[in-house]
């Protein structure tokens, strides 16, 4: 089966923009739903974001489940984006996956997130912040700048932007909670918001 027969998905949910967003972290492109627990960015279990934030911004790595259980609390999670401030959207818009499973190695973008109409909806939002290396690669594109080292920032003057690329939160992904942490502690810090 060539590329082009295979199945064009679209990104499943709006972006998540509350009032007065700092900052918009970026991934690539959502799991299948079948990997799902719930129904929101980064909505894998294993994935360690909202670990990471739970760490940094409560203390407690497993501070955004539900008591009593392995799922994240939705309502917590928006609630506590929307106290620091924070817009997520991912990278791609539409796309194909190429192995039929939620790796960024095999996955064809067909479309990419309209990034500057989606920042035009964010006055007080001149930090963007990329959870991976596909995702830092797509933000460089859509803004003429290098895709930064990880854990790194670069500027895109004509846009009034900092770009920065986190580590990916998947499991897939070989360091562990507490490094990868250290790497939006950095980033968090950097916009006052830890």
């Amino acid at each position: 089966m060539s590329n082009q027969e295979l199945e064009i998905e679209s990104h499943p949910w709006p972006p998540f923009i509350p009032e007065g967003a700092k900052v918009l972290i970026m991934g690539t492109f959502p799991p299948q739903a079948k990997r799902w627990s719930m129904d929101f960015y980064y909505p894998n279990r294993t994935n360690d974001f909202w670990k990471i934030c739970g760490l940094l911004f409560l203390g407690d790595k497993d501070a955004l489940l539900t008591t009593g259980s392995k799922n994240y609390d939705l309502e917590k999670i928006k609630a506590l984006m929307t106290e620091k401030h924070i817009a997520l959207n991912d990278t791609v818009r539409k796309a194909r996956r190429l192995k039929g499973n939620a790796s960024d190695k095999f996955l064809d973008v067909v479309e990419a997130v309209p990034l500057f109409d989606l920042l035009s909806q964010m006055p007080d939002c001149h930090s963007v912040a990329t959870t991976g290396e596909k995702a830092a690669g797509i933000v460089a594109d859509l803004t003429g700048t290098e895709a930064p080292k990880m854990g790194e920032m670069v500027t895109a003057p004509a846009h009034h932007l900092e770009i920065w690329r986190m580590p990916s939160t998947s499991r897939a992904y070989p360091l562990p909670l507490e490094r990868k942490a250290d790497y939006y502690a950095r980033l968090f810090r950097h916009l006052n918001l830890i």
